[in-house]
């Protein structure tokens, strides 16, 4: 496999890792209530809308804007320190569209792109560092509010079976 071929390769699994984690983040989200969406178990947890807003400043910030080129505005302790005034169905769509647009700048990149340097939210990084920590960071997440949803309305959320295969239909071939 040449480098540009494991560029793409790469780009293209962090992608559909992205747009996974979103549908994951989507499903949750409409099972659950407004005030649920909002709920703080505790003063050093955040609710799962806090977490919307969050990991749609972090991809703007990082893809978008750090390795896009766009210019970004993100005040990251305000997503942190809202307590509402927006509904779920608001959150899903901004954080949607985010995820589109990170996986376009994703789908223009290359080898060279990921071997670049960028200076993003004060950090000297690589364009293969940046897009991890992205994925990373959104796959930690995506772990919170799967588990918050989980114990607020007792589902099974899991994407998988009891044999370990994907109950969404999607090929074998990428878990």
């Amino acid at each position: 496999m040449s480098a540009e071929a494991l560029a793409k390769s790469f780009l293209d699994y962090a992608a559909t890792k992205l747009r996974d984690h979103f549908a994951q983040i989507r499903r949750c989200t409409s099972l659950l209530g407004e005030e649920q969406a909002w709920l703080r178990p505790n003063a050093s947890s955040n609710s799962t809308a806090n977490l919307l807003l969050h990991l749609a400043g972090n991809v703007r910030q990082w893809i978008v804007g750090g390795i896009g080129g766009r210019p970004v505005e993100r005040d990251r302790q305000a997503e942190f320190d809202r307590d509402g005034g927006a509904t779920r169905q608001e959150l899903i769509a901004a954080l949607g569209s985010v995820v589109d647009e990170a996986c376009a700048v994703l789908a223009g990149m290359d080898g060279a792109d990921l071997l670049r340097h960028y200076r993003i939210q004060a950090y000297d990084v690589t364009g293969i560092a940046a897009v991890m920590h992205v994925v990373e960071h959104f796959s930690f997440h995506t772990g919170q509010i799967v588990t918050a949803t989980k114990w607020l309305l007792d589902v099974d959320l899991s994407l998988y079976d009891e044999h370990g295969h994907r109950r969404d239909g999607r090929a074998e071939d990428i878990p």
